[in-house]
């Protein structure tokens, strides 16, 4: 089946789906010019990844700040590709219910989705692993350009981004919301993802079978009356392609969840 054939039965899906949401990765947000971790490009080829586990950041938190101005300062400049308007724009017309997103950038939100799932975090705030409080990023990045390394919180707490490091949990909340979003959902539209890094890679086997291949901690899987459809969007094959993918379109999100927007739309107008 072609490209062009492909992207009219995901829009099918879609204008049929009673309860669609999506489920996002770094491959959403690389033509916005931000990096993906595990592709020939990824910043696993250029940096460690241990140094990147909370035991590292808690060992030598002034050589993570470091890292972190390398590599993440200036995100909150990045702007949202067609990608993040396309699925923005099928929230606005009913066509997905949320996002549950791997990605820590708020690209989602700068682009009007307003039920966002953020799985792993968000680098646009900093959290004191002492008090709890909160402190925006950018300020935070300005201290510690300034020579304030590692940034301390007023209580004299050590402050570390709020996103999910290698060996932290899920936050329940988020882990809680996106398993009750697949379980509910008939749809799932998977785009950008390897599908790979776990737990958010259960979530689409939640969607189809109401259950995974591990369990979540805490959470006990529940049997779908009905599986529900999965659409593929990706630069490249994955474990979902030939396993329990309805629907698999290879390519840039950029490229192709706008085809697939405007399908829908002609289709919800008709």
């Amino acid at each position: 089946m072609g490209l062009e054939e492909l992207v009219k039965k995901a829009a099918g899906l879609l204008a049929e789906a009673r309860w669609p949401i999506a489920l996002t990765g770094a491959g959403v947000s690389t033509e916005s010019g931000i990096p993906d971790f595990r592709g020939p490009q990824g910043l696993w080829r250029k940096y460690d990844p241990d140094e990147f586990t909370f035991s590292s950041f808690m060992e030598n938190p002034a050589r993570y700040w470091k890292r972190h101005l390398e590599i993440f300062a200036g995100l909150g400049e990045a702007k949202p590709n067609p990608s993040h308007y396309a699925l923005a724009r099928l929230e606005e017309v009913g066509r997905l219910k949320c996002v549950i997103t791997q990605n820590v950038d708020g690209l989602h939100q700068k682009a009007g989705s307003r039920n966002v799932v953020e799985f792993h975090g968000s680098l646009s705030q900093a959290k004191c692993l002492r008090c709890g409080s909160l402190y925006p990023m950018a300020g935070v990045e300005a201290r510690v350009k300034s020579g304030e390394i590692p940034p301390k919180c007023g209580c004299g707490g050590l402050l570390k981004p709020n996103v999910v490091m290698f060996e932290e949990p899920i936050p329940f909340e988020a882990l809680s919301k996106a398993h009750s979003e697949a379980l509910k959902c008939d749809l799932m539209l998977v785009a950008g993802t390897s599908a790979s890094v776990y737990p958010a890679a259960e979530l689409p086997y939640i969607a189809k079978f109401g259950r995974s291949p591990m369990n979540f901690p805490g959470l006990e899987p529940v049997q779908k009356s009905k599986p529900a459809k999965i659409i593929e969007v990706n630069l490249s094959p994955t474990q979902l392609t030939n396993t329990i993918a309805d629907c698999s379109l290879l390519g840039k999100t950029g490229e192709i969840l706008p085809k697939i927007v405007k399908e829908v739309e002609r289709l919800l107008e008709g």
